[in-house]
C-alpha cells in the first residue's frame, strides 16, 4: 500500500510506515500523475483534491489534517468511491486563543464594557463564547443552523449584533450562504464601528468592501488571518488591517497533533488497520478557565503582524515554517 503524506504536516513521520510504502510530497508535487498508484492520500489546504487529481488514481482515502474541506471536492469524492476525513476541532482552541489575544491587546477600556457578536458558533465560536464570557463581555451569539436545530432564545439576528457589538469576530465555513457576508452591505448597517475580525475563511469577506469601510471609518480596525486569493492577499487590507496574519490562527502546536492524530486514526479505520502508535498526546480540548492575562500572555500577534507586513511575498513561508505556539493554559 502507497500513502502520500504532504510534508509539511508534523507529528507524522514514522507513524504509518508499519503498513506499507510512504512518501512526502511537497503540496506542489501532487500531481495526478505522482497520485495515480497511491492508496491514501495525507495532505493540507493547499492540495485540491478534485477529479483533475484524482481521476484514474488508485486512491481511496483522503485525509485532510485541517478543520475545512473547503479543497476537496467532496461530491465528486463519494461519487467515486473516496472515503474522506478531516479534523474538526482540531485547532478551534488556537483560533480562539488567537482572537481573544487580540482583542485583549487592543482593548481601550475594561473588557466588560465590549460587546462581542460571534457569528459562527462551531467548534471554535463555543470556545470564544465561553472565553469571552469568563472576560466579563457581553456576547451575543448567531448561528442559524444552531438555532433551527436546537431553538431557545439566546440567538442574535446578524442586523443586532451589526447595530450593538463593538467586535466581530466569524467563525462559519465557507458555502453559498456564507461567502462574502461580510459585505457592503452588511458593513454599511455597523453602528459602533467595530472590530471585524476573519479567522474564519478568506472569502467570508467581501475585500474591497471592508477596505472601503475601514477607509469611511464604518469599522473600526479588522484583524485578518485568513484572506481571499491566499497566499496572493490584498496590498490594500494587509495596509488597513492592524493585525494581519498569514493563516496561522490554529496554528499551536497542540492543534497540529491533534489534528494529525485525527487522520492517522481516521486512515487506520478505514483500512482495518491495528491501532497507530501516535508521536505526541495532547489534551483532547480548550482550557476550561482562562483570565485576560493568561490569554494576553500565551500569544502576540503582533509580532506574526510585524513579519506578514514586512514581507507579504513570503506568505506561504511564513505559514510552512510558522514556530508552532503553545495553547492557553489553565487558569484558576
Amino acid at each position: 500500500m502507497l500513502t502520500l503524506i504532504e510534508k509539511n504536516i508534523p507529528f507524522v513521520k514514522g507513524t504509518l510506515e508499519r503498513y506499507g510504502e510512504v512518501r512526502y510530497p511537497a503540496p506542489e508535487e501532487f500531481t495526478a500523475e505522482a497520485v495515480k498508484n497511491a492508496d491514501a492520500l495525507i495532505v493540507r489546504t493547499r492540495t485540491r483534491c478534485d477529479a483533475s487529481l484524482l481521476a484514474g488514481s488508485k486512491v481511496r482515502f483522503v485525509g485532510t489534517a485541517t478543520i475545512g474541506t473547503d479543497h476537496i471536492d467532496l461530491p465528486w469524492c463519494a461519487a467515486n468511491g473516496i472515503t474522506v476525513a478531516n479534523a474538526p476541532g482540531c485547532n478551534a482552541p488556537a483560533v480562539a486563543q488567537f482572537v481573544l489575544s487580540a482583542v485583549c491587546r487592543m482593548a481601550e477600556r475594561p473588557l466588560d464594557q465590549y460587546t462581542i457578536g460571534i457569528v459562527g458558533v462551531g467548534n471554535v465560536g463555543r470556545i470564544v463564547e465561553r472565553w469571552a464570557r469568563q472576560l466579563g463581555m457581553n456576547v451575543l451569539v448567531n448561528d442559524p443552523p444552531r438555532q433551527a436545530a436546537e431553538g431557545g432564545d439566546q440567538w442574535t439576528t446578524l442586523d443586532e449584533i451589526a447595530r450593538r457589538a463593538d467586535i466581530i469576530t466569524f467563525h462559519t465555513p465557507l458555502d453559498t450562504s456564507t461567502r462574502h457576508i461580510v459585505d457592503r452591505k452588511f458593513l454599511e448597517s455597523l453602528r459602533r464601528t467595530p472590530i471585524i475580525i476573519n479567522a474564519a475563511r478568506g472569502g467570508i469577506v467581501d475585500t474591497p468592501a471592508l477596505v472601503e469601510a475601514l477607509d469611511k471609518g464604518m469599522a473600526g480596525n479588522a484583524v485578518i488571518d485568513c484572506w481571499e486569493g491566499e497566499p496572493n492577499i490584498s496590498a490594500a487590507l494587509l495596509d488597513r488591517a492592524v493585525i494581519a496574519t498569514p493563516h496561522i490562527a490554529g496554528y499551536s502546536r497542540e492543534g497540529k497533533i491533534r489534528a494529525t492524530n485525527m487522520i492517522v486514526d481516521a486512515y487506520t479505520r478505514y483500512f482495518g488497520l491495528p491501532v497507530a502508535e501516535h508521536a505526541e498526546h495532547v489534551p483532547a480540548g480548550a482550557a476550561e478557565h482562562v483570565t485576560a492575562a493568561s490569554i494576553a500572555a500565551s500569544y502576540d500577534p503582533f509580532i506574526d503582524t510585524r513579519a506578514l507586513k514586512s514581507a507579504p511575498g513570503k506568505f506561504e513561508d511564513l505559514r510552512n515554517h510558522y514556530a508552532l505556539r503553545a495553547e492557553v493554559a489553565e487558569s484558576r
